[in-house]
């Protein structure tokens, strides 16, 4: 009989709080206190997770801040395993959430339309 949550859930959740509480405490790069952790996706295994990162930069900045998320990714598994207790701390890919960008312009769309339709009137 399956439970509320899957365990696979629950590791993921687990692994966000404490990244995203690595992030603000541990880390040097000032860049990476402008960085949320919009989620955390497992393989079956638990042996591998694709963090999805959401970046208040300008969009030219987003790339190098990634590849330096990931370049620092063997130090925040290192802390990572002192957070969370798992038998097998998964490696980290970290990958730009374009979800937020674009429901920002989105709704700017929405603005943008919603005021021409007031001059219009």
């Amino acid at each position: 009989m399956k439970r509320g949550f899957l365990r696979k859930e629950r590791v993921a959740d687990a692994i966000q709080k404490a990244l995203a509480r690595l992030l603000l405490k541990e880390m040097h790069d000032q860049r990476f206190h402008l960085v949320t952790i919009t989620g955390v996706e497992l393989s079956k295994d638990l042996s591998y997770a694709k963090i999805y990162v959401s970046v208040l930069v300008d969009e030219e900045d987003i790339q190098s801040l990634i590849q330096t998320l990931n370049l620092a990714s063997k130090s925040l598994r290192y802390h990572l395993a002192r957070e969370v207790k798992l038998r097998i701390v998964p490696e980290l890919k970290f990958v730009y959430d374009e979800s937020t960008a674009r429901g920002f312009r989105i709704s700017k769309l929405i603005d943008d339309a919603a005021k021409k339709s007031k001059k219009k009137d």
